[in-house]
């Protein structure tokens, strides 16, 4: 017992030093993040980062958050670069190098590279007097925190706060490209999230699956061509053959007398039905469909049908 006690007495240790660490990366918003975000944003050609040891590795991170998001980036070992991989650095790209100390070593060649060839250089340190913040173009300051580590030495608060500048230089980019959901799933087109990121048009029941009865009809063939399309609703168009109202299984249970089946459809539908853009993304549906609290939603043009879906057909794709 008293060996688990210390283990999480031992882990919540570690997170009250990073969420300090964390807390004081406030101060780091500032001007100088602008002009690196800007920088970022008016580049022509790509992102490089870069980074040794454990800031290597939250560069490969960023990089694959900024390419996800609609930034072009890639990742150099900055060891790797002194071997032949400056080349791949270009005179219209430019770069984010990570370092806490920023004395690395390893980072020189880089820093003279950009130097040479006027390449924009973005730094992420947390030493103002280092080789790296003088030398480079726009300097993101950070505190020096002390490391989660209890011996102060173990990179730790310090690849957090790394890594946390670099997914809000992510999401400012982002939002100043307008990058959108549809551009999203292009680049996620595998996994869970893939399939969230499906279009209704990709899913959505067609043609004569379509549960459909005119203004005019009456309820009695109505509800046999509900009950034989078993998305437990019809639809209801008028001439112009747009979708004017909705028939659901609660319709029938609220209006259901003798004189039912003589009705209409139009004098038990319920007007003005929510409606979908075949755009709309499987995700977003859900969240429509459970925010109405319906379970079939018409996708239309011009509330003109083109198909249905039913919440359980969007729910089997993302579980």
């Amino acid at each position: 017992m008293n060996k688990n006690k210390n283990i999480i007495n031992s882990a919540k240790s570690t997170l009250s030093r990073e969420i300090t660490s964390i807390k004081n990366l406030k101060s780091t918003f500032n001007i100088n993040f602008c002009k690196a975000v800007n920088i970022i944003y008016n580049t022509k050609g790509k992102v490089v980062v870069t980074g040794v040891g454990k800031s290597a590795h939250i560069g490969n991170k960023i990089s694959a958050t900024l390419t996800s998001t609609g930034t072009p980036s890639y990742f150099v070992h900055a060891t790797e670069a002194s071997h032949g991989d400056l080349g791949s650095i270009k005179k219209e790209d430019c770069v984010i190098a990570i370092s806490n100390s920023g004395e690395t070593s390893e980072l020189n060649n880089i820093i003279q590279f950009t130097k040479r060839f006027n390449i924009k250089l973005i730094s992420i340190t947390s030493n103002s007097k280092s080789t790296l913040h003088k030398n480079s173009t726009i300097g993101i300051l950070y505190k020096k925190p002390i490391e989660a580590c209890p011996l102060n030495l173990a990179p730790t608060s310090s690849t957090s706060m790394s890594m946390i500048i670099g997914d809000c230089i992510a999401i400012s980019l982002l939002e100043l490209r307008g990058f959108k959901s549809t551009q999203f799933k292009s680049l996620h087109p595998g996994g869970n999230l893939g399939k969230d990121l499906k279009s209704l048009n990709d899913v959505m029941h067609l043609g004569k699956e379509l549960p459909i009865a005119k203004l005019e009809e009456k309820m009695s063939k109505a509800l046999l061509t509900m009950t034989k399309k078993s998305f437990g609703c019809i639809g209801v168009v008028n001439k112009n053959n747009q979708i004017v109202g909705i028939i659901t299984d609660g319709d029938l249970r609220r209006k259901l007398n003798s004189k039912f089946f003589n009705k209409k459809a139009s004098e038990i539908m319920t007007k003005n039905p929510t409606l979908a853009d075949k755009n709309m993304l499987v995700g977003e549906a859900i969240n429509l469909m459970n925010t109405k609290k319906i379970t079939s939603l018409f996708i239309c043009d011009k509330k003109k049908p083109l198909g249905i879906v039913h919440i359980h057909d969007l729910l089997r794709l993302t579980s």
